[in-house]
């Protein structure tokens, strides 16, 4: 359950709040808006790892919870992590596009 929230907040806010930050940078660049990207930039690459780490949190619970190993239960261990990986790769990409926009925003400033 915690891994949900850890996934909203690093996909939602900090991803889509430095996503939206630099897209205006992107539109209209000042060092304010660049100021702001940065520690936006962190919260973002945190919250990754922190959603991370409760998605494995959340996995070694349910491993240490099962008794016998059959499996279905690899299977369902595997796509736990699978899960787990999700919010790392979309906080990630959103970093990746907003630091395109910040290149391209940086470009017209010149």
């Amino acid at each position: 359950m915690l891994g949900q929230y850890m996934m909203w907040f690093a996909v939602g806010v900090s991803g889509l709040g430095a996503f939206g930050v630099a897209l205006a940078f992107a539109w209209r660049p000042t060092e304010q808006k660049l100021m702001l990207m940065r520690p936006l930039s962190l919260a973002s690459v945190f919250s990754a790892i922190g959603s991370l780490t409760a998605g494995a949190a959340t996995i070694l619970e349910g491993a240490a919870a099962t008794s016998t190993w059959s499996p279905n239960g690899v299977s369902r261990l595997l796509m736990g992590s699978a899960e787990a990986l999700i919010p790392v790769f979309a906080a990630f990409s959103f970093l990746a596009v907003a630091w395109l926009l910040v290149a391209v925003g940086m470009r017209r400033q010149v």
